[in-house]
């Protein structure tokens, strides 16, 4: 397990970069280990058992790629992310990320992009219960 980066340093290092005078929103993604199965949050399948933990893996090449697809977007001008590793507990962090651009609408959708493809292409959750 890693230890979290400050999301206020992030905001910080955000605000002082050159592109910041673009950015008109920046909104925040911070997914933790829950001890509700992922079977019964998104299927309804219920087998009556708790989360303990979680072991968690990534695949930094496919993250990296879906980091610079998201900055390609349109009205993004800032894009970061961090992601944990190895024997995680309920509440632990799994993934922050920080999303910068012009209006709502687009940094909502670069959001959603980018934590969907992380989710559902870069990583492995295997929960333990």
């Amino acid at each position: 397990m890693k230890r979290a980066p400050s999301i206020d340093e992030w905001l910080m290092e955000a605000k002082a970069d050159p592109v910041a005078a673009r950015i008109g929103m920046f909104l925040v993604h911070n997914g933790v280990v829950r001890e509700t199965p992922k079977a019964l949050v998104r299927q309804g399948v219920d087998d009556s058992t708790l989360v303990k933990g979680m072991m968690f893996s990534y695949d930094a090449a496919k993250v990296d790629a879906v980091i610079e697809k998201t900055r390609q977007m349109e009205g993004i001008f800032y894009v970061r992310a961090w992601l944990n590793e190895g024997h995680l507990e309920v509440g632990d962090d799994i993934m922050l990320v920080l999303i910068g651009g012009d209006i709502r609408p687009h940094v909502v959708d670069a959001l959603q992009f980018l934590v969907e493809k992380v989710k559902t292409e870069c990583v492995t959750e295997i929960e333990q219960k």
